[in-house]
């Protein structure tokens, strides 16, 4: 069975000023969602399923639903603040959306079989693709809480605009993930790497740190899983409607209770993003520079 690529896709892009996913930024007008889908292809995936807000389906279905059916089966799924689970009431005042782990729920429907889920404004590489398809190129049902993601060096993912914030992996001597804590504000300061920690001081880090980016790779059993957290989610952050269910958390929870284990497939990939609008001229930059070298056509659709 092919795997299908579920995009994330739904943010507004409130930092950046705009739609970050459909910002044009190949030599013939991609968008980093473009690359995303053409590595996906190559690397064996048979469909991808967008996960957005209802606000911007239209822009959405002209810039990549309609246009790239013929390539591969493409679908989508709406996330939005009132659709949760059933039995489960949102908190009254609640704006602010559920977090990444309510995303990936929402493509339940859409998915029979391994998945690979990305950030639609993140630019991964071939190679972090090619990982995920090749890991589940055998899968059987068997293998239902065999989970697995893709970690890069820190260094290849940081901005040079600001701050980020990096799921930093502790992984076992079998590749394993045994864990992710979320660190916040990681910058470079001069040579070095640095985060700020709990007590306001700044910490050095080390540049080949394995990371998450928000590429992971599920079975269905996952979906099982975040219904049940999230209903325990919801029940814990009932009064702070600035909580958010995210990807990390569940996982660390699963392999914390031996539910599910989790592979780590290291990846030498230059991943890079728009986290800032500043970075713009970067990924611009680094993607002609990819196709100089022949990675990617000039015109990547023919």
């Amino acid at each position: 069975m092919k795997p299908t690529l579920l995009i994330l896709a739904a943010g507004m892009g409130s930092r950046y000023g705009g739609l970050k996913q459909l910002d044009r930024v190949g030599p013939s007008g991609e968008t980093i969602i473009d690359y995303s889908v053409y590595d996906a292809i190559r690397a064996g995936f048979g469909k991808v399923v967008f996960v957005i807000k209802e606000a911007i389906e239209k822009e959405f279905r002209e810039a990549f639903i309609d246009r790239l059916g013929d390539k591969i089966a493409v679908d989508r799924v709406f996330q939005e603040i009132w659709m949760v689970p059933e039995g489960i009431s949102i908190p009254a005042g609640r704006t602010k959306p559920w977090g990444t782990g309510h995303a990936v729920l929402m493509g339940e429907e859409k998915i029979g079989g391994p998945f690979a889920v990305i950030n639609a404004d993140d630019f991964y590489g071939r190679g972090a693709f090619a990982a995920v398809a090749e890991y589940y190129r055998e899968w059987t049902a068997e293998r239902g809480t065999d989970y697995c993601m893709v970690g890069y060096p820190l260094a290849n993912t940081l901005s040079e605009f600001g701050s980020v914030s990096r799921g930093i992996c502790r992984v076992d001597d079998g590749a394993c993930l045994t864990g992710v804590r979320e660190c916040t504000h990681i910058v470079r300061q001069g040579k070095d790497i640095v985060y700020k920690d709990d007590h306001e001081q700044m910490v050095p880090m080390a540049g080949d740190t394995i990371v998450s980016m928000n590429c992971w790779g599920f079975t269905p059993s996952f979906f099982g899983f975040l219904k049940d957290e999230f209903g325990t989610f919801i029940k814990k952050n009932a009064d702070d409607l600035k909580a958010e269910f995210y990807i990390p958390g569940v996982v660390n929870d699963l392999i914390g209770t031996d539910r599910a284990s989790l592979k780590v497939l290291r990846t030498g990939e230059q991943w890079f993003g728009m986290t800032y609008r500043e970075d713009r001229e970067k990924v611009v930059m680094s993607i002609r520079d990819l196709v100089s070298r022949g990675v990617y056509p000039e015109k990547l659709w023919g």
